[in-house]
């Protein structure tokens, strides 16, 4: 897969490293030429471009890349090369960095963005993850989708334990995609037997979250 990255930062630099160690093609786009630092990753593509320039991007033919990841530390650069990317490029995915959470309503699909990622609500949606049994936590918003990503861990009395997953009579718009036990990833099948304490992971539109609550009888 072909990733561009804008914003060759701590964080762009970071997320270019974890790419290129899972066998990515990565472009860094980096406006401030003192921040282009070719040796801290010298397995990725680098260009002293401004992102939110149409001509610097055709330059650096971002139409050929499946990804961009819009990763600056400035909301507007980030809206700004997302609606780039979609509208002239046709990227197939964008994903954009919150910087401000005030912004994060700005950050969906008529600006070209698929999923934001603000860091203050996933440290957040962590601490509850971390503390709340028998409650719905919403993880990660998919904004093309208008879906989330959210995790239930069941109470260790829950009434579902010892049933098959196929006894979950879950809502049209929702799916388990993964239970986590202990230190286990179990990708569920529909006589995999559910317990008291797992953590179970969907994916569910916003309006049938009440739905998927009644479904594990919280």
């Amino acid at each position: 897969m072909r990733v561009a990255i804008a914003g060759a930062g701590a964080v762009g630099r970071s997320i270019a490293r974890e790419l290129v160690r899972a066998e990515h093609e990565v472009m860094l786009l980096e406006r401030q030429l003192d921040h282009v630092d070719p040796n801290s990753v010298p397995e990725a593509r680098w260009v002293h471009a401004d992102a939110c320039e149409l001509v610097s991007l055709e330059a650096a033919k971002l139409q050929t890349y499946d990804v961009v990841i819009a990763a600056t530390g400035d909301d507007k650069a980030n809206l700004v090369l997302s609606l780039l990317a979609k509208t002239e490029f046709g990227t197939r995915r964008v994903v954009a960095r919150v910087n401000d959470p005030r912004n994060e309503w700005l950050f969906d699909a008529s600006w070209g963005v698929d999923v934001a990622v603000s860091t203050p609500r996933i440290l957040a949606s962590l601490v509850e993850e971390a503390v709340s049994v028998g409650d719905l936590v919403r993880l990660m918003t998919l904004r093309q989708g208008q879906a989330n990503l959210v995790e239930i861990t069941l109470p260790a009395d829950t009434g579902l334990a010892g049933k098959p997953v196929r006894k979950l009579s879950l809502p049209r718009d929702a799916a388990l995609v993964t239970i986590l036990r202990g230190g286990r990833v179990i990708v569920p099948e529909k006589d995999d037997p559910l317990e008291g304490g797992d953590e179970l992971l969907f994916v569910a539109s916003v309006e049938v979250e009440d739905e998927l609550r009644a479904a594990v009888g919280l």
